[in-house]
């Protein structure tokens, strides 16, 4: 019998994001008349509310914005800065280690990861705000009624937030989350069971004191969060357990307007955010890969697996070694985006050296993203993150302030070092990649130190493999992070066994859909199709 054919619509919006409920009101608001910003932020302010250890106000992020009515391509940075308090040699004297995955680093006591000393100056309503005044469509005020709604109806605890209330990093050398829900007496009632224990798989969540907040940004904008009534409450908070996050922080801290890293590959351009967002990372990666045939190589053959991993590391070393603030250490992006380089990289990868990436004896995966195609052919894509969340909720707000203190580096005279007023450097790479002047494809990822290489896969395979976007979110990954090579349960023994033949640690992970949670949105040709990751909860929203 002939193959029936397809009789849904054809989507001409559309939007992907890991949470159903955020999903659906950012839906709701390309339906209605919202743009692709309008679309996203929406979807934004209700991931605070439904994944509240991934993002929220109190959080920081990085947005890239095309818009094809005046060929504006731009990146619009939030990324955190360190409190005016902080110096650089504060914590030299208790730090122990780096995170066995690359992504923070373990300070004794925790404090910079738990609680007030941890939480830098928050970025992202920066960015919505900035976002919202330059392409905005709908009201203002209107953006967050879906989050609100939700705020004060409740919603049930998801798997994957149910993953995330219940998980443990000490392995990495993080702290449990239960100590980070438990750590408020709002904390407590909002996300524990009376016996103590983080909520679970279908227990509700109402957050009245959240929904107000939202009505109060709704109605004053930004500023109350940076030099109102939130503000306020959130300095008094700070005063009372000796935070190092002050006013004038709060009142200082501006998003930055840039253009996007980018760089050639086969022919494409790829735009990312520059340093200190992460969009170096997956730029050189793609630079040193350009030199080989990859698909002559064979996708996740255990000599393509080698090859990538090592431009992996490669990038991984040189962002260690050099990237940071831009502002405090200028980053070498001539030298390590140039064709010599490359060509040089490539060719120790032939020679099968192998790249040192270890970690001093020994980004966090709290992360969410969003991206977004309207019907006028605006295309947005945004990552934003609690960093490590730190626990801390200014009483009545509803809302947890991020504990991004842990990306930076207690020893002093480094990259990553803490400094007054630094960004650190962080791994968010909202990412469209563009033929010509027209955008096919933009993508995003939760991920912490794996989101670079996700992306670097799902670039891949679509690009060399030709994959649909569904597909390559959805096909078995890898990482190299440090000098051993993770793989997905899906990856083959008989792989792995090739790969640890050529000298490689191989960790097989037990989970199938591993390495970060990629969503993204592919335009060939006018025609959208999204991708959701498995891995967590959302899915592909679309109006005809």
């Amino acid at each position: 019998m002939p193959r029936p054919e397809r009789r849904l619509p054809t989507p001409r919006a559309m939007i992907v994001a890991p949470q159903p409920e955020a999903v659906e009101a950012g839906t709701e608001m390309l339906r209605t008349g919202g743009n692709a910003v309008d679309a996203v932020l929406a979807c934004a302010f209700t991931q605070g509310v439904v994944d509240p250890m991934m993002c929220g106000v109190g959080g920081l992020g990085t947005m890239q914005v095309f818009d094809p009515k005046t060929g504006a391509n731009l990146v619009i940075d939030g990324l955190s800065t360190c409190p005016a308090g902080c110096t650089p040699e504060m914590w030299a004297g208790i730090f122990e280690r780096e995170c066995s995955d690359g992504f923070g680093y373990v300070v004794k006591g925790g404090v910079n990861e738990l609680g007030h000393a941890a939480v830098t100056t928050p970025g992202i309503l920066r960015v919505f705000g900035a976002a919202h005044a330059a392409f905005g469509r709908a009201r203002w005020a209107d953006l967050f009624v879906p989050a609100i709604a939700v705020a004060e109806e409740g919603w049930a605890v998801r798997p994957h937030v149910a993953g995330v209330f219940a998980m443990n990093e000490a392995g990495y050398g993080r702290l449990p989350y239960a100590a980070k829900l438990a750590l408020t007496e709002e904390g407590r009632g909002l996300y524990m069971r009376p016996d103590g224990t983080p909520k679970r798989l279908g227990d509700m969540v109402r957050n009245p004191n959240l929904a107000g907040t939202l009505r109060l940004l709704a109605g004053e904008g930004v500023e109350s969060f940076y030099t109102g009534a939130l503000a306020q409450r959130i300095v008094a908070d700070m005063r009372a357990h000796g935070g190092l996050l002050s006013a004038a922080d709060l009142a200082g801290f501006a998003a930055t307007r840039c253009a996007p890293l980018s760089i050639l590959y086969r022919g494409r351009r790829i735009a990312a955010p520059p340093p200190p967002a992460g969009g170096v990372v997956v730029a050189e990666m793609l630079r040193i890969l350009e030199r080989f045939d990859l698909v002559a190589l064979g996708h996740n053959t255990p000599e393509y697996i080698r090859v990538v991993a090592e431009a992996m590391k490669i990038a991984g070393r040189d962002k260690d070694e050099h990237i940071g603030d831009p502002a405090f250490v200028p980053p070498p992006l001539d030298r390590l985006l140039s064709d010599a380089y490359a060509d040089a990289c490539a060719a120790r990868i032939r020679a099968g050296e192998k790249a040192r990436l270890t970690r001093a004896a020994g980004d966090a995966r709290h992360t969410t993203t969003i991206s977004a195609v309207d019907a006028d052919g605006m295309v947005v894509s945004v990552t934003h993150t609690l960093g490590t969340p730190s626990g801390v909720i200014p009483p009545g707000t509803g809302f947890m302030l991020n504990g991004a203190m842990n990306w930076y580096d207690p020893r002093p005279g480094r990259a990553g070092s803490i400094a007054a007023g630094k960004r650190r450097f962080s791994t968010l790479s909202p990412t469209i990649v563009f033929e010509g002047d027209t955008p096919v494809l933009t993508l995003g990822a939760p991920g912490g130190a794996w989101i670079g290489v996700a992306i670097l896969q799902v670039l891949l395979n679509v690009l060399e493999f030709g994959m649909g976007m569904q597909e390559a979110v959805m096909a078995p990954r890898f990482s190299a992070t440090t000098d051993a090579i993770d793989i997905s349960n899906r990856i083959p023994r008989g792989v792995q066994k090739a790969v640890e033949a050529m000298g490689y640690q191989v960790n097989r992970q037990p989970i199938s859909y591993a390495f970060a949670g990629v969503h993204g949105i592919s335009l060939w040709d006018g025609v959208l199709q999204g991708g959701a990751d498995p891995q967590r909860d959302g899915y592909v929203g679309s109006v005809a």
